[in-house]
């Protein structure tokens, strides 16, 4: 009998803090997590050289910069940027997102600096 998952419900989980561009854990997926974060201002242009990176707009607008334009993706609204490729997230207002990547994939790519950190788990 295979172990049933919780229903995850994502405002309540957002509710749950309010600090920028940590990602919080709220449930694995085969090797994978799903992650949601709060954004605001840029981040740093990077990228993810071993696997793509789903980014789902819960709330808000987020401006996804490529070296070869820009894409805005709405409440609603999902972007697959594909593995290896350079980007800078960037969001106006505070905007909530999920996102769905391998384990322990860290949120600056190849890039490191000091917004580098890995996701927590969310209870």
């Amino acid at each position: 009998m295979s172990k049933a998952a919780a229903v995850v419900n994502v405002a309540e989980k957002l509710a749950q803090f309010s600090e920028l561009w940590s990602q919080k854990t709220v449930a694995a997926l085969n090797d994978y997590e799903v992650k949601l974060a709060k954004v605001k201002g840029e981040f740093v242009w990077h990228t993810h050289d071993d696997t793509d990176e789903l980014f789902l707009v819960v709330s808000g607008r987020l401006t996804i910069r490529l070296r070869d334009g820009d894409i805005v993706v709405g409440p609603g609204e999902l972007y697959v940027v594909p593995r290896g490729v350079e980007h800078c997230p960037v969001a106006e207002e505070e905007t909530a997102i999920l996102l769905v990547e391998p384990t322990g994939t860290l949120n600056t790519g190849s890039a490191g600096g000091p917004l580098t950190r890995a996701a927590e788990a969310l209870g």
